[in-house]
């Protein structure tokens, strides 16, 4: 039987939330098994002294992980002027990123269509973010005459597509996108972008 931990804290039972919501699912996790998990005992309450409700637990990862995504895009707009500097960077911040919360991805994807509201507050949380940082650094290559684009916007969304694809489907099937190895898959990521911003490959 579980015994009671006094010591257990509020971000303890979001990480147990986050392990048992990404193994199990939301529906089949119970308060109770997220109590058990941090060596609570399961009827105790004592997850209800820093949650209300499962759902808010729920919610609580879904704002940490958007406050990681800002995190990141914060120290990306701090990108290199120079594209051959600014692309890898740009590669391994969003992977290194998406990988850190490899369990809330999977909560994320399989676990919010219940949630509406939290969905939108996911897709305009990423989309005022990286979408935006990634917009505007290609734009500003526009001005400086370093691209060759129409659409800042359109660009940065198919570049980010196709650069999020490859954690997203690692984290939810275990595979890569043709299960190509990531050095390869970065090498191909890389000449793609510099076509799209109008750079020679080289």
């Amino acid at each position: 039987m579980a015994r009671s931990t006094p010591g257990v804290t509020r971000q303890n039972l979001v990480e147990a939330a986050t392990r048992l919501f990404s193994e199990r699912g939301f529906d089949q996790t119970s308060t109770a098994d997220i109590q058990r998990a941090c060596g609570l005992n399961p009827g105790s309450g004592a997850l209800y002294k820093h949650f209300p409700s499962k759902r808010a637990l729920l919610e609580e990862i879904v704002r940490q992980h958007l406050a990681g995504v800002s995190e990141s895009s914060r120290r990306a707009a701090a990108l290199p002027e120079a594209p051959d500097e600014a692309l890898p960077v740009v590669a391994r911040l969003v992977w290194d990123s998406m990988r850190r919360d490899r369990a809330a991805l999977r909560i994320i994807f399989r676990e919010l269509e219940p949630f509406p509201d939290l969905l939108e507050q996911m897709w305009h949380g990423v989309l005022g973010s990286v979408y935006t940082v990634a917009t505007e650094w290609i734009a500003s290559g526009v001005r400086r005459g370093d691209f060759q684009v129409e659409d800042p916007a359109a660009t940065a969304s198919v570049l980010l597509a196709s650069l999020t694809y490859y954690p997203i489907l690692e984290a939810l099937v275990g595979h890569t996108p043709g299960d190509a190895g990531e050095e390869a898959f970065l090498a191909a990521w890389t000449s793609q972008a510099r076509l799209s911003l109008g750079l020679k490959v080289r």
